[in-house]
């Protein structure tokens, strides 16, 4: 997975903003979304947004099957607004929103024994169950492989140590995670 330029994140992060304050705002979404370079490749990709350091939605998509403009846009606009955790964003909100975009390596299968804190997500599935978490979620929450392993369980709706059961499929990936700057300069 290329690495994006310091450009490229700007623009990644400018796009979900837009439609976020747009979804909010109940103003037209941002037009045309960008379709050229970066915003044409596949990925899969998350939104998480926070207000005051605090969740406040994540919404994505694990494999890339839409140009990446297009499942930024939607997957901000669905953080904002349909996260079911959480009640929808509200206008106030924008000003404290932080948003943050991570995009996936393609999911491959890994052994638990493989798994590097900081540097894998998991995918864990057994059946039509299945639950993710991003890499930063074992280091915010100080989870070892075990813990990590048992928490992305339990995402799925499956028991902890439900990964021990050779029925459950294990599955890691990568991220380049980034972030709107916190100063009041903006991005």
């Amino acid at each position: 997975m290329p690495s994006l330029s310091e450009a490229e994140r700007r623009s990644v992060l400018e796009l979900a903003r837009q439609a976020i304050s747009a979804a909010v705002s109940r103003s037209a979404l941002p037009s045309p979304i960008p379709q050229c370079e970066v915003f044409a490749e596949k990925h899969g990709v998350f939104v998480t947004l926070r207000v005051n350091d605090q969740l406040r939605g994540c919404i994505g998509v694990i494999e890339g099957h839409e140009p990446l403009g297009e499942a930024v846009a939607r997957c901000a606009v669905s953080a904002a607004l349909q996260d079911p955790r959480f009640a929808p964003l509200g206008t106030a909100e924008l000003r404290e929103l932080e948003v943050e975009v991570s995009i996936l390596s393609p999911p491959a299968a890994i052994r638990p024994e493989d798994i590097e804190i900081g540097k894998h997500g998991l995918l864990i599935s057994r059946g039509s169950q299945r639950g993710l978490l991003l890499p930063q979620v074992a280091i915010e929450h100080r989870l070892g492989s075990e813990q990590f392993l048992d928490e992305t369980c339990r995402k799925a709706g499956l028991p902890r140590g439900a990964w021990r059961d050779p029925e459950t499929q294990i599955c890691g990936f990568t991220c380049e995670v980034f972030s709107e700057d916190k100063s009041p300069s903006g991005l």
